[in-house]
C-alpha cells in the first residue's frame, strides 16, 4: 500500500476543532468569538445561574494575610467579603428555585476585592462567579470562585457582555482605571436603555466624592440629576444590601436578559 502519512500529518487532513492554528487565523475571529459567549453561557446554565450581583473593586486592596500596612485597604476586603457573605446568603444563590440560582457574586476573578467577594461567597457554601480575562501580564484566578464557574476571556467585550447580561445589581468598591471602565460602561448602558435599570451602588461616599466630582458633572450640565440618581452610596455591608433592596433588587425572579 503506498504511504499516505504525509496526508494524514498534514494540517488540512486535522478536523477544524482539533486544529489551533486554523483556529486562530484572524478570518475566524467571529466564530473565537462565538465560542467564548457559548461556553461561559452553557456553563452558567448547567449551575443554574440566573441573575448576578456584580462586584467590581481594586485588584491591588490588601488581604488581611498579607500583613499590609495600608489599613484602609484591608478594611475594604473585609467589607467586600462581609456583603458577598449577605448577598450569597439572601439573595438566592444558596438556595436553588427550582433548579435556578438568583444574585449569585461575579468578580472580575482576580485578586483585591474580587477575590474577597468570592471569598465571602465561599465562607457561606455559595458559589461564586470569575469572569477572567488574559492579559500580557497573565492574570491568576483567586482560589475561591467556584472552580466550575471560573471562566476566561480573550475579547473584553465579551466578557462585559456576560457581566451585563445576568446582572441583578452592581456593588462597586474604591478602585482605579478599571473599576471606573466598568462602572461608567455599566452606568451608560442603563442610562442609554441597552439594559434594565439596576440596582448600583459605590461604597464608601466619601472616596467616591474625593475622586469624582458628580456635581460638577450636573452643574456643567453634562447630566441630569435622574442621571445621578441611577446610583446611590453605602458605607457598610449591612448598608450595600439595604440600599440594594430599597431600589428594587429582584429577589427570586428571574430578570429580562438583555439583548
Amino acid at each position: 500500500m503506498t504511504d499516505n502519512m504525509p496526508q494524514k500529518a498534514s494540517a488540512s487532513y486535522r478536523l477544524a476543532v482539533e486544529d489551533p492554528d486554523f483556529l486562530l487565523r484572524d478570518e475566524m475571529r467571529d466564530v473565537r468569538f462565538a465560542l467564548e459567549y457559548s461556553k461561559a453561557e452553557l456553563g452558567l446554565r448547567d449551575w443554574g445561574v440566573r441573575s448576578t450581583i456584580i462586584v467590581f473593586g481594586s485588584a491591588r486592596t490588601p488581604s488581611p494575610e498579607q500583613g499590609s500596612p495600608d489599613q484602609k485597604g484591608v478594611a475594604r476586603y473585609e467589607a467586600a467579603r462581609a456583603f458577598a457573605r449577605i448577598a450569597s446568603e439572601r439573595g438566592g444563590a444558596r438556595a436553588p428555585h427550582h433548579r435556578w440560582r438568583d444574585n449569585v457574586i461575579a468578580t472580575g476573578g482576580g485578586g483585591g476585592i474580587m477575590e474577597a467577594a468570592n471569598r465571602g461567597a465561599a465562607e457561606v457554601d455559595a458559589p461564586s462567579i470569575g469572569f477572567n480575562i488574559s492579559l500580557p501580564h497573565e492574570q491568576e484566578p483567586n482560589a475561591y470562585a467556584t472552580p466550575e464557574l471560573t471562566f476566561r476571556f480573550h475579547y473584553f467585550a465579551m466578557r462585559k457582555m456576560h457581566m451585563a447580561m445576568r446582572a441583578n445589581a452592581l456593588v462597586v468598591f474604591p478602585g482605579g482605571f478599571g473599576t471606573l471602565d466598568e462602572l461608567f460602561e455599566l452606568l451608560t448602558l442603563v442610562q442609554t436603555g441597552k439594559m434594565r435599570q439596576v440596582p448600583i451602588v459605590l461604597f464608601e461616599e466619601a472616596y467616591w466624592r474625593q475622586v469624582i466630582s458628580f456635581e460638577a458633572l450636573l452643574a456643567e450640565r453634562m447630566v441630569d440629576q435622574a442621571e445621578l440618581d441611577l446610583f446611590g452610596f453605602a458605607d457598610t455591608p449591612e448598608q450595600v444590601w439595604d440600599s440594594l433592596v430599597r431600589r428594587g433588587l429582584l429577589l427570586g425572579d428571574a430578570p429580562k436578559r438583555s439583548a
